[in-house]
């Protein structure tokens, strides 16, 4: 399930972004997760089942809701997580926006579009 981040997560967000490369670094990951919290165009989403597994990250851009970050905890990955988080998304925002990647979420984007079944037709 989906839910939106609150402060609250912030340790928890904060340990799923720390696990994608870009985002390594404590004084960037603060400054991103800052950002969620405060930009209204920035939007975190938690993914939790029994806990809380998964983070994606969307910002709005006029008609646009552009993914920046997915991110799973290692030991619940291939699962299928990120795939949900993103199509969740997409069904959340896509009456109202055009949801893409940017280019940091590009290639995994793609790779859960292709395995969706809609585009398999």
């Amino acid at each position: 399930m989906l839910i939106r981040y609150k402060k609250s997560f912030e340790k928890i967000a904060m340990g799923l972004l720390s696990f994608m490369p870009e985002v390594a670094d404590v004084k960037v990951l603060q400054e991103i997760v800052k950002e969620y919290e405060v930009n209204p165009d920035w939007n975190l989403f938690l993914w939790k089942d029994e806990d809380i597994l998964g983070a994606i990250g969307v910002r709005i851009e006029g008609d646009e809701a552009v993914i920046q970050h997915v991110s799973v905890n290692p030991s619940h990955r291939n699962l299928g997580i990120g795939k949900r988080m993103i199509h969740r998304i997409q069904e959340q925002l896509g009456n109202q926006y055009h949801v893409r990647a940017d280019v940091a979420t590009e290639s995994f984007y793609d790779k859960c579009e292709a395995e969706s079944p809609s585009s398999q037709v």
